[in-house]
């Protein structure tokens, strides 16, 4: 290395009063060539290190620095070692302030064992603070155990042996699981088919809008009842792709404590293909009739007026059926082909009327849950020499001359819906009775009654399997009604041996 060129940094360096020394033949040495090499290729040290320790020993009389050798410069220069991490609790370095140029540092004293440059350190050196003392050691503490955490944390209350009060106790919030609702099955074995839908019924062109859901879910809560609602594909029909032959309907008319709420059930035929069809109509066109007489009806349930509204009710339901008939003609369907089963409920919202009205025809179930043990009140069906004769009071027919307008108890024989009947290709003079006897009961509710109305499908596991009505009789023992899920869920219980459509609808009074 030559001085052309590069006299600033070689003043800044050694100064221009340093004196230049001719190479001695007693210090041209291997280590004093490597020496010189690493202070030329470094260069000094920003600052010098901080005073964290005592003094190194007396490195004893510096050799002045030399000029670089012409064969010094060939050699190829080595890197210094990588500094040192900062500690994290060291001192923080001071801004570096501008002065003098800083003179190079002393050589540091050899180190046994190693070479002269890897005693070399570059940048400000810091030393490792010594370790902390160790903590005092605490009383190991137990993890809790997730199921103590899943339990609910009781109140605390004001009394003295509060235990999240006590020192040392646990904390009292913690995750509480919510459980979810429960299906399963009652009986000796669980049933043939699975729990849950496997195939969906055949969907074609142009009859998009025929297609029924697996599952139909609806409440409400009028006066001093709560209403749950639902219908539920069977086990079968779900495992063969067929379409739900129950149909449910729940609609409110009117308004404040005038208005009424109905609820509507049908089931159709196995047999029969549009079996689904036939339900969802009859229990549309008896809910259209219902809504143009809605107010009479409330009047006739509020007052008391039983006679009234069997009569009204028997006539609407009769319409309904002859409506069907007609619909299995247009079709070319015989009547049986295009027909359901139907059963109603009819619920004031008046908050001082109990009087709940059961209405309909066909098979199903009507019960009463009442201090624990089921009641079947399903309504007796008369002689068959009762269902022939002369048309039923009320249906298109004035009563004898000879009949007083009102019975004993008030009530009169007819009743005028101020219906009137929609023209059609058919004329029926009369209609002809429905294959099965019209159904009527309006009784009286107590606080604590849980009444069930049910379809064919629900009705018959209540009535041929004990462990299903023991079961929910467990599960609706307490006074408040069960949300929907949970609903739905009782209303799944499984029975092996029944596997239709279930539709049922629970009214809780508070």
């Amino acid at each position: 290395m030559t001085q052309q060129g590069d006299d600033d940094w070689w003043d800044e360096l050694y100064e221009e009063s340093a004196p230049d020394t001719a190479p001695t033949p007693s210090g041209d040495t291997l280590d004093d060539r490597f020496t010189t090499a690493t202070r030329v290729t470094t260069g000094p040290p920003d600052t010098a290190p901080p005073d964290t320790g005592p003094p190194p020993p007396d490195p004893g009389p510096v050799v002045p620095p030399r000029a670089p050798d012409p064969r010094a410069t060939t050699a190829v220069p080595i890197p210094a070692p990588p500094p040192a991490p900062p500690v994290a609790d060291a001192p923080p370095v001071p801004p570096r302030v501008p002065g003098p140029p800083p003179q190079p540092a002393p050589a540091a004293p050899p180190v046994p064992g190693r070479a002269p440059w890897e005693t070399r350190q570059e940048g400000p050196q810091t030393f490792p603070a010594p370790p902390p003392p160790p903590p005092a050691e605490a009383p190991a503490v137990p993890a809790p155990d997730a199921r103590e955490e899943a339990e609910p944390v009781p109140d605390p209350g004001d009394g003295e042996d509060d235990p999240a009060a006590a020192p040392g106790a646990a904390s009292p919030t913690g995750h509480v699981p919510v459980p979810r609702p429960r299906t399963g099955y009652v009986g000796s074995r669980p049933p043939t088919y699975e729990a849950e839908p496997t195939a969906l019924p055949v969907a074609r062109p142009g009859e998009l809008g025929e297609l029924v859901a697996d599952t139909v879910l609806d409440g409400a809560r009028y006066g001093t009842c709560t209403l749950r609602a639902a219908s539920v594909r069977g086990d079968s029909a779900r495992y063969r792709g067929e379409p739900r032959r129950d149909a449910l309907l729940t609609a409110r008319f009117g308004h404040d404590e005038t208005a009424l709420v109905l609820v509507a059930v049908a089931a159709g035929s196995r047999a029969a293909e549009d079996a689904h069809l036939a339900a969802a109509d009859a229990c549309r066109w008896i809910a259209e009739a219902v809504c143009r007489s809605h107010a009479r009806l409330s009047e006739d349930i509020r007052s008391g007026r039983r006679g009234d509204l069997k009569s009204g009710l028997h006539r609407l339901t009769d319409r309904t059926y002859g409506r069907l008939r007609a619909r299995a003609a247009e079709r070319g369907l015989a009547p049986d082909e295009y027909t359901a089963t139907l059963r109603c409920l009819l619920v004031p919202a008046d908050p001082d009327c109990r009087t709940r009205v059961f209405f309909g025809i066909g098979g199903g179930g009507l019960f009463r849950l009442r201090d624990g043990s089921w009641q079947d009140i399903e309504p007796l069906l008369p002689e068959p020499a009762a269902v022939t004769g002369a048309p039923v009071l009320g249906f298109g027919s004035p009563p004898p001359p000879d009949t007083p307008s009102e019975t004993e108890e008030g009530d009169r024989l007819t009743m005028d819906l101020g219906i009137t009947t929609a023209p059609g290709p058919l004329v029926e003079e009369p209609v002809p009775p429905p294959a099965e006897p019209f159904r009527f009961r309006a009784s009286v509710a107590r606080p604590g009654d849980t009444l069930l109305l049910a379809s064919p499908g629900l009705a018959e596991p209540m009535r041929g399997e004990p462990a299903l009505a023991r079961e929910l009789a467990t599960r609706w023992a307490d006074a408040e009604a069960p949300g929907l899920a949970a609903f739905l869920a009782d209303t799944q219980l499984r029975v092996t041996g029944y596997a239709d459509d279930r539709t049922g609808v629970g009214v809780w009074e508070a």
